[in-house]
């Protein structure tokens, strides 16, 4: 139960920094290895770019989790999934996610959490980036409910084994991992 009161508690500061956001003209950025972009992560993104002046989708090239896609592919498919959305950039990076927010000049990062175990986790990775880039803010999002079951490590399972990912990924990306 008090794991549930401590949720409640950043679920308030979320709201707060929710309308910070949308008063300030926050910049954001969200980044990820989107191996491959799901369903999931582009309900965060629509969601995150309503709150901040611009959104900025960092695709991580994230050599040590040996992606599946490429680098390229990664981007093309991250693009191709959010290019519904206005004031939406996608770029890739390589190095300290801080170096990036400095030289774009964001001030919150966005992350998103789906299980208590994601919490105890980006909650050490906001620390460590707050103490290096002080002024930079971590804003938690937790998805729809109807996307929180997808995990890109799931779908890209699923998509291995010749399985329908239709109901997880956006078509460029079905597409792009189907057998055919």
């Amino acid at each position: 139960m008090s794991c549930f009161r401590g949720l409640v508690k950043l679920s308030t500061k979320m709201t707060y920094l929710r309308e910070f956001a949308k008063l300030s003209g926050m910049k954001a950025i969200y980044p990820g290895t989107f191996d491959p972009i799901t369903l999931g992560h582009v309900n965060l993104v629509e969601r995150a770019a309503k709150q901040c002046e611009s959104l900025i989708v960092a695709v991580a090239e994230s050599e040590g989790k040996s992606p599946s896609l490429s680098l390229k592919q990664r981007v093309e498919l991250v693009k191709a999934s959010v290019a519904h959305l206005d004031r939406v950039d996608v770029v890739s990076f390589n190095g300290l996610l801080v170096d990036l927010a400095k030289a774009h000049q964001a001030t919150a990062i966005i992350r998103g959490l789906r299980t208590a175990a994601d919490l105890a986790y980006e909650t050490q990775l906001a620390y460590m980036n707050h103490v290096q880039h002080p002024g930079l803010e971590t804003i938690f999002l937790t998805p729809n409910p109807q996307f929180a079951h997808i995990a890109a490590s799931l779908v890209r399972e699923i998509a291995a084994m010749g399985g329908d990912i239709t109901a997880f990924v956006s078509a460029p990306v079905a597409k792009a991992l189907s057998r055919d």
